[in-house]
């Protein structure tokens, strides 16, 4: 304990009182780390001749153990250069950049997941919109999903349930200059899905997220209600599986309870954990920053 007393946690989020930032915090105190919270448009970066440095509010950073970073879709780009940055000057980081990235481009994340053999929905992305009636049919037909490539809390999701409905929501999406795919529908996991919350090698809390009526989207954000579930064991080892695949240190893998099985439809590397603390009555923030930690304590090459 008298180690973890010296450790320097930093938290890169945009607001301290958003709930899993302040247990975060919570719980490194806990712990005897001494956490700081820094706004990730606040730091600024300085690369040259006497090597990179950051600085936070005008003062440089120094000291830092280690880095959880809560970077929000809104500043992906510029958050992920505060994190390269972070990790040139040999901050351990959880969760790099590059892996960030892979996570928020959804097309590259299953491309990702397709090839290290992790089961996805059958998923088209294509500049040439204009033959609809071919896009949908090599998803499996209607309905169908639409989504935004970047979009996050189940924001610029959309299912069509006739051609006419897709061809729509497809030039609405395409006339805003907005990129989209097309994904398979899983109608028996309808209004339903997993969130398994995978930090490190392992899921530390899992729960059924289910759409309230009328909805089929099961994101906590857009009123869908959270229940405990203790994984079997497909379910748990596809998570982390995925988890590594992407390169994410800690990450939320939502998936869909197909026929055949886990299909996982996407990761979140910036996971937010109240419901999945709330639903489960587990210290997930406690799994989280031990984790930090644990890296910071690692040998540095």
């Amino acid at each position: 304990m008298s180690r973890v007393r010296h450790e320097r946690l930093c938290i890169l989020s945009r607001q301290k009182s958003l709930y899993s930032t302040a247990r975060l915090v919570e719980v490194a105190e806990a712990l005897g780390a001494r956490p700081i919270v820094m706004d990730t448009l606040r730091c600024t970066m300085v690369v040259g001749p006497g090597g990179s440095k950051l600085l936070y509010r005008g003062v440089a950073v120094e000291g830092l153990s280690a880095v959880i970073p809560r970077i929000g879709t809104s500043v992906t780009a510029y958050g992920m250069q505060v994190v390269n940055q972070l990790d040139s000057m040999g901050v351990p980081v959880v969760n790099r950049a590059s892996a960030i990235a892979r996570s928020r481009d959804k097309v590259r994340c299953l491309q990702l997941l397709a090839a290290g053999n992790v089961a996805v929905p059958r998923t088209v992305m294509a500049s040439d919109t204009s033959h609809i009636v071919r896009l949908v049919e090599a998803v499996g037909g209607l309905p169908c999903v639409i989504k935004l490539l970047r979009g996050t809390q189940g924001v610029g999701v959309m299912l069509a349930t006739t051609m006419t409905e897709a061809r729509t929501i497809v030039d609405t999406f395409t006339s805003l200059g907005q990129e989209i795919c097309l994904q398979e529908f899983i109608a028996e996991s309808s209004g339903r899905d997993v969130r398994a919350l995978v930090v490190g090698d392992r899921v530390v809390g899992a729960m059924r997220r289910q759409a309230r009526a009328g909805e089929f989207r099961s994101n906590i954000h857009r009123g869908g209600e959270g229940s405990p579930m203790t994984l079997e064991p497909a379910y748990r080892e596809t998570a982390v599986k995925a988890a590594k695949l992407v390169g994410l240190d800690i990450c939320g893998v939502d998936m869909l309870e197909g026929r055949d099985g886990p299909r996982v439809m996407e990761l979140n590397s910036s996971p937010g954990f109240e419901g999945l603390e709330r639903a489960t009555k587990q210290d997930v923030a406690s799994e989280m920053v031990k984790f930090a930690l644990e890296v910071a304590a690692r040998p540095r090459s």
